[in-house]
């Protein structure tokens, strides 16, 4: 296999075990009555404690407008709560409630069962490497500039069926 179809293999495969895993990931925060948005606030909260809810959205890799939208949510079911920052009013803070520390406490567990289950077909040694190697493409990756956008879009070869004569 040439270089350049191991690049696009490796894209295939990542991409395919990426939705496997992340399958498993939603469904295991699916029964507890969250989104994965919600759950990851949470879990950001739990393991952060207080932060500015910027920097909860940089950590959990939504939009600024969901991430508001989901504390909004999670603020009316008394899960976490919000206060501005007496440093910079313009700064907003998110912290869990004793409810949403309770939440989370009995949740975050079984999670992370979830997921060393959905993981275990790596044995330990593996998935350090498989942390490493993906650190490494995802840096790499993270560091190219984006590919030049073109106006015009890719052309298909044009040919003339049975049915068209």
């Amino acid at each position: 296999m040439q270089p350049r179809d191991v690049a696009l293999k490796l894209w295939v495969v990542l991409a395919r075990a990426f939705d496997a895993v992340n399958h498993h990931s939603r469904s295991s925060i699916a029964r507890f009555g969250l989104g994965t948005t919600e759950f990851g606030v949470l879990e950001v909260l739990y393991h952060k404690g207080e932060l500015a809810v910027c920097d909860v959205q940089r950590r959990i890799l939504v939009e600024s407008s969901s991430t508001t939208y989901v504390v909004d949510k999670l603020v009316t079911r008394g899960l976490v709560r919000r206060r501005h920052s007496s440093h910079d009013r313009r700064v907003v803070l998110v912290a869990l409630t004793p409810a949403g520390r309770r939440v989370i406490e009995r949740i975050f567990p079984l999670h992370a069962d979830a997921m060393r289950r959905a993981l275990a077909a790596l044995p330990a040694p593996q998935q350090a490497q498989a942390v490493r190697l993906l650190r490494a493409l995802g840096k790499g990756a993270a560091a190219l500039p984006d590919p030049p956008s073109g106006t015009s879009r890719p052309t298909r070869r044009r040919t003339r069926s049975a049915a068209s004569g």
